[in-house]
This record gives structure tokens, sequence and C-alpha cells, in this order.
């Protein structure tokens, strides 16, 4: 399929599709409370610093065409350019959010990351993990490179320079309430405990 047959295509699907090597590719579907809740509250945070920049939000119904005929839908999105009310996909693209999964997080963090670092005019690329307050940020260089920062725990923050925003982990987090980590037990303390 091109461009314009997929996104004709989409218009008449229930779900959400991809556009991969020119074939549909249906999203996930039926994600957690808490991939839910880590996707809804940066849109908040978001929107209230890009308002009158220029910038648009977007969410998982908008897109980007990461590559010619590739259409992927981050979680979040910021787009920069000349807003078409008709259109289907971002114009210029200066970020992108994806809340990583169990079923999505090898492919969010290889290939599709890949495919994001080629994307003409994206400064800023967020992973975020759901199981723990740390964020994987890739931020263009002066050399059109990127460089990685991982922000950890719930006083930091994502500092995105390119659209003017920083995202605080404790509001991209709020509500969320992270799995017990297993503890490690010592010999002595296992003895212990059998007795």
């Amino acid at each position: 399929m091109t461009v314009d047959e997929f996104f004709a295509w989409q218009e008449s699907q229930p779900e959400r599709y991809e556009l991969v090597d020119g074939q549909p590719l249906r999203m996930m579907a039926g994600a957690k409370n808490v991939h839910d809740d880590i996707v809804v509250n940066p849109v908040g945070e978001l929107r209230e610093q890009v308002r009158g920049s220029g910038c648009r939000l977007f969410t998982g119904d908008g897109s980007v065409e990461t590559r010619p005929g590739q259409i992927r839908r981050p979680d979040v999105g910021v787009d920069c350019g000349s807003r078409d009310p008709d259109g289907t996909k971002a114009a210029l693209p200066k970020l992108v959010v994806e809340v990583l999964s169990p079923s999505t997080r090898d492919f969010d963090t290889f290939k599709k990351l890949e495919e994001y670092k080629e994307t003409r005019g994206l400064e800023h690329i967020v992973l975020v993990e759901p199981n723990e307050p740390l964020a994987f940020l890739w931020s263009r260089d002066g050399a059109n490179g990127w460089a990685e920062s991982r922000p950890r725990g719930l006083d930091a923050n994502i500092e995105l320079p390119a659209i003017g925003v920083v995202l605080r982990m404790a509001a991209i987090y709020e509500g969320v309430e992270f799995p017990a980590r297993p503890r490690l037990v010592s010999t002595g303390e296992q003895a212990a405990s059998e007795l």
C-alpha cells in the first residue's frame, strides 16, 4: 500500500494500524491501566507547556511518517509543522513518546527507535518504563547524531529544549503504583526463615 491508500483504507477499520513495509500492521489493543495512565499524564503536562508555541500535541490516533511509506503511531507526540485539519500525519514532529509494554518492548527499543532516529525534524524520543520511574531519552545533538540520557526517579525531569518543555517524572507517573521488586535474601536470612 502507498501512504494515501493506507489512510483511505484505515478510515473504515475499527482498530488502529501502522504501515510497515507497505503492509498494514494492527496495533496492540487492550493495554493495561498503568500503560494508559502513563500515556494520559504527559498529555496534560505537554499541552500546558506547548500552548502558544505554534506546536500541537497529538496522541496515538495521529501518526508520523518515519521514512517514505512507513507510518508509526506513537503514544504521544508534538507536531511543530503547519497543521492541516484534514491531515493524517504530523507535518513536522519534534517529539515522540512511547510507553513500553511487555509485548512491544523489544520492538520499540530497537526497530522503532531506529526509525524514529531517521525521521526528519524529530528532536526528542522518549521511551517510558512502566515498572519504575525511568525514561530513556534520545535528543538530537548538533552533529545530527543522538545523545542518550536516562532520567530516573520521581524527582528527575525529562528536559526537551528543542520544544521548550520540561516533563516532570512525578507528573508522568502520577497515580501509578509500581510492582513490588523481589528482595534478595541472604543465605543466613533464608536459613532462619526455614526454621
